[in-house]
């Protein structure tokens, strides 16, 4: 069994849903496993992380504008200690999830073709996201 674990911090650069595909398949290296998994964990309650569709950013705008939609900022919050986008970014981030598990199949992740990762950023002032990447499996 092999076990690599590694983090990334990345910045989103605004509110929105954001590919980082790329940039979780550079910081760790999986091609000398053959079957196995890999968990990323995010360390944030007012961000999460999603697998969805990989080509068209329309997708990634009406994402954003469904969520928005269905959760606003302008909300009757009691929460509301770090700004006006505070409670609402909570729960985006309890109703979107902060992990995935992703199959590895010889050596990459097994995802669809059109699936790629999200960061999905839900405050208006993104700050640094930290996610734990954890792979583990059989050589």
């Amino acid at each position: 069994m092999i076990f690599i674990q590694t983090t990334i911090n990345i910045k989103a650069p605004s509110r929105g849903f954001h590919l980082i595909t790329d940039k979780v398949l550079s910081a760790i290296d999986i091609k000398v496993i053959r079957i196995g998994m890999l968990n990323l964990f995010l360390k944030h309650t007012s961000a999460s992380l999603s697998i969805n569709e990989n080509i068209s950013p329309d997708v990634r705008r009406d994402l954003e504008s469904i969520s928005s939609s269905l959760v606003p900022d302008s909300g009757e919050y009691e929460h509301v200690l770090e700004g006006y986008d505070d409670m609402s970014s909570h729960f985006k981030s309890s109703m979107f999830g902060v992990s995935l598990n992703i199959p590895i199949k010889d050596g990459e992740l097994a995802l669809g073709i059109w699936q790629g990762i999200y960061l999905n950023e839900h405050r208006d002032r993104p700050t640094k996201r930290e996610i734990v990447l954890t792979a583990w499996g059989t050589p």
